[in-house]
């Protein structure tokens, strides 16, 4: 259903942008005054003469097979296209993941530990300064200070893990900020629990308490902000690819907004929902496995 919704939003999208689409797809292949026989022969090769009807279901039955239609700047098929560049978007996600889920547990453990105490105060402004911070900003400047004036890695990334270390921290940052937030919340709501009086009593320590009783417990609400959250990194990637020059999706979907490349605009997007909605399946999974409260529907 949600993929449904989806799909029919993003080729709303498509349908209702202003402009000739013919005349738009000559322009991004660089005709700037295209004669109306020219346009006339790309409307007949979009077949976008046929009603709006039979084209959302040609374009969604294309789309479940994996065709996303083909780019109006390069003539490529967008799905060709995406598959070049994936592998680089992945691997800045996968390392923005590993970041901002070690930052989040260890600002959110720090702070849950001494409630009120520095350790809260000095991990909660951390995360505060993280999560204000605008990526692009924080972009330009640790190119500016680490990669230029220090001479620490490079000013354009080629997508390998060799310079994935500074895109992925700008883009794990913010993700890092609030992740680590809920999991203090958490934290300290499952330490009010009866039970924890009980292991106290019996001289468990307060590290032991935290790790072995309250984590599991706090885990559920931070697993499924994580799931959603990576959804969000990948759909966050193209302004960090833009700044770093990494060469994922990211990237090419910024410079087919700006050639008004619509097939890949709406193709990214379709994307992004895909992996929101993968997400969302996996955590939910994950989180039934580690709270049995949960398989009981209780």
């Amino acid at each position: 259903m949600t993929l449904a919704a989806a799909g029919m939003i993003v080729f709303g999208m498509l349908a209702v942008t202003p402009g000739d689409p013919a005349r738009r797809v000559l322009e991004a292949r660089g005709v700037t005054e295209p004669s109306p026989a020219a346009v006339a022969a790309v409307r007949a090769e979009l077949r976008l003469d046929d009603p709006v009807v039979v084209r959302f279901g040609r374009w969604a039955a294309d789309a479940a097979r994996g065709d996303l239609g083909v780019s109006w700047r390069t003539g490529r098929p967008v799905a060709d296209e995406f598959a070049t560049r994936l592998p680089a978007t992945l691997r800045l996600a996968a390392a923005a993941l590993v970041l901002a889920v070690g930052m989040a547990l260890l600002l959110g453990t720090a702070a849950a530990a001494a409630p009120g105490r520095w350790p809260d105060v000095l991990a909660r402004g951390i995360a505060l300064a993280m999560l204000v911070v605008p990526s692009f900003v924080l972009g330009v400047v640790l190119l500016d200070v680490v990669v230029v004036r220090a001479g620490l890695g490079r000013v354009i990334a080629d997508g390998t893990w060799s310079t994935v270390f500074l895109p992925a921290l700008t883009l794990a940052l913010s993700s890092a900020a609030t992740w680590s937030r809920v999991l203090r919340t958490s934290l300290l709501e499952a330490g009010s629990s009866t039970h924890l009086l009980v292991s106290t009593a019996r001289g468990a320590s307060r590290r032991r308490v935290l790790v072995v009783h309250q984590l599991p417990n706090a885990a559920p609400p931070f697993l499924t902000l994580v799931g959603l959250g990576t959804a969000a990194l990948i759909g966050g990637a193209p302004i960090v690819e833009s700044v770093f020059t990494w060469p994922g999706v990211g990237r090419y979907t910024v410079e087919a907004i700006n050639a008004r490349d619509m097939p890949v605009v709406v193709g990214f997007t379709l994307i992004a929902v895909v992996a929101y909605v993968a997400a969302s399946l996996v955590v939910d999974l994950v989180c039934a496995a580690i709270d049995p409260r949960l398989r009981s529907g209780r």
